[in-house]
């Protein structure tokens, strides 16, 4: 069995492994193949795609996405062989911790090459947005200038320097400033549309203002304020998904997390 890097020209045959219920998986991995902090591979067999998955590299920490093996060839071994070589591969370039989002599918997978469960992440969804419009003289759009603020409130409650990242979304973010401080921020465009907050004042306006364009999201269970709005505000819980570490665990803040990046970055 060999693991080859994933091109462009792989593109074309990916929407055969498609999973059920996943979103469109083609996008992510047209991102991973033009960030340079992302390595997307292919496992074929008998001239064939089989499986797939990426890595997703910040240094000393990093994430496992996309881990997907086509359905006739599930059950024999090809995802638990993508992910022993992408943490060798990883591991290599000094990374010391990888986490994952895993579904019921790969949680045993995951288990069996020593990820560890962290957390889970709650989803929520409604039949509509909260309303059409939300306002608030608190909630202004990011400038330049603001970046350095942006990445260092990142760092300090995802634990992971994302910077490379969150660099790409700077023209499309909107924070929370109280007293002359930026307090939260919410990212539209980044994934589902990732909201971070220092605390739960900050948390649920941006929440207010991404659910009055949004009827669905997921944020760490251990997020108590955001999951008491969302459902107070007659969002239902629709599932659990469980977040798994490998190697060293890190300090980051879930509970100041009030909406995700995605299953491919928490």
């Amino acid at each position: 069995m060999n693991l080859k890097p994933f091109h462009e020209n792989d593109l074309q045959n990916l929407r055969e492994l498609q999973p059920e219920g996943w979103p469109d998986i083609v996008p992510p991995f047209v991102n991973y193949l033009r960030r340079p902090y992302c390595t997307p591979l292919k496992v074929i067999l008998e001239n064939k795609l089989v499986g797939v998955g990426a890595g997703i590299s910040w240094g000393k920490t990093a994430w496992l996405a996309h881990i997907v093996v086509a359905p006739d060839h599930r059950n024999q071994g090809i995802g638990g062989f993508i992910v022993r070589q992408l943490l060798y591969i990883l591991k290599n370039s000094g990374c010391e911790t990888v986490s994952l989002i895993a579904t019921e599918m790969g949680y045993p997978v995951y288990q069996k090459v020593g990820f560890i469960e962290e957390t889970e992440y709650v989803f929520f969804e409604r039949e509509t947005p909260l309303k059409t419009e939300y306002q608030s003289d608190n909630i202004l759009r990011m400038l330049p200038e603001d970046q350095v603020e942006l990445l260092s409130l990142d760092k300090k409650i995802s634990g992971e320097d994302r910077s490379a990242l969150l660099a790409e979304e700077i023209n499309n973010c909107y924070f929370y400033r109280e007293n002359g401080r930026i307090l939260g921020c919410y990212l539209p465009g980044l994934g589902e549309g990732l909201i971070i907050a220092e605390n739960p004042k900050a948390g649920i306006e941006l929440m207010k203002f991404k659910y009055s364009i949004s009827n669905k999201g997921s944020l760490p269970i251990d997020n108590k304020e955001g999951i008491a709005f969302l459902k107070a505000n007659g969002f239902l819980e629709t599932k659990k998904t469980k977040r798994m570490i490998w190697g060293k665990e890190f300090s980051w803040r879930p509970e100041k997390i009030y909406a995700r990046i995605g299953g491919n970055l928490g």
